[in-house]
């Protein structure tokens, strides 16, 4: 009698498993939480499916206090995770977020993307624009909402002139290129004014810094790119390197503040540091801060919030 045992094809450590049969096994960022009310932070969320053709949804966060028509800022925020797991419903991701809306007093909207590889870049940016579209339906100057049902939160509680794009890794890329696309194309009925870029995933063929001395770690990482996003270009396509020749230029973001937090001990430390750089050799007139969590990893807040 023959094994039942399925066969594996691929490894994606410490992320997932691809079997020949075609089935993918996750092995981090499957636990889910419902949105609920958050005693500890005074904060409430809910699901929302927000493009139907696609089952791409969002979770809405706002402090359960807020008057019915006071008008607050609204972050977009994008979660990590290498393009390929975790969830707006991950309870790393929902507890860091309740504390973030606490903490700053806004209105926040997750955006639970499509992942890889069932669903191959830059199907993942595609769906963050496309989400960015429906935010603006509720502002009244902005397009149609795509067949996703309005809410009330955001009509009630967000000053669509105080937009924020948010994220960290996966999330982080993904505020860039949708900054760069908003700087050329601007959706009506928003106004941009930063981004909070947190331990941003980027990369690139020939190591720097740290990747020249950690080989290990950086094969994990050129396994990771390679997996998400098959491309003839490989650490250099300008979705993962918009440092290289042919990609847009950091002059046209769509707002005139960022943040740029790494952390020291991240193998991806020294991109972001590459990103703030260049950002201000750029020539776009904005203000950009770096922050740098010395004796910790990537994602640490996530885990630690």
């Amino acid at each position: 009698m023959g094994s039942t045992t399925p066969q594996l094809s691929k490894e994606v450590l410490p992320y997932l498993r691809v079997y020949k049969d075609g089935t993918i096994e996750r092995l981090a960022g499957t636990d889910v939480v419902p949105a609920t009310f958050d005693p500890k932070t005074g904060v409430i969320s809910k699901d929302t499916v927000i493009i139907p053709e696609t089952g791409v949804s969002a979770r809405l966060y706002r402090p359960k206090l807020t008057p019915a028509h006071k008008k607050l800022p609204l972050v977009v925020y994008f979660h990590g995770g290498a393009f390929c797991i975790s969830s707006v419903s991950d309870p790393f991701y929902h507890h860091s977020l309740n504390v973030l809306v606490s903490k700053a007093n806004i209105v926040l909207v997750s955006i639970d993307y499509r992942l890889s590889p069932e669903h191959p870049l830059p199907t993942a940016y595609a769906d963050s624009y496309a989400a960015l579209q429906w935010v603006a339906s509720h502002s009244g100057g902005g397009a149609t909402a795509g067949g996703g049902r309005a809410e009330d939160w955001l009509k009630d509680n967000v000053d669509f002139d105080k937009v924020f794009l948010a994220g960290d890794s996966a999330g982080a890329n993904i505020s860039h290129h949708i900054a760069i696309q908003v700087g050329s194309d601007p959706i009506p009925g928003l106004k941009f004014h930063g981004i909070l870029m947190i331990h941003p995933y980027f990369w690139g063929e020939v190591p720097i810094g740290s990747e020249v001395t950690d080989p290990v770690r950086k094969a994990m990482v050129d396994c990771w790119w390679g997996f998400v996003c098959p491309s003839d270009k490989g650490n250099d396509d300008p979705l993962i390197n918009p440092f290289v020749d042919g990609s847009p230029s950091l002059f046209g973001l769509c707002c005139d503040r960022v943040i740029v937090c790494v952390a020291g001990k991240d193998i991806l430390r020294d991109r972001g540091q590459l990103y703030y750089e260049s950002l201000v050799k750029s020539g776009w007139q904005g203000k950009v801060e770096y922050v740098e969590i010395e004796g910790e990893d990537h994602v640490f807040h996530i885990f630690n919030p």
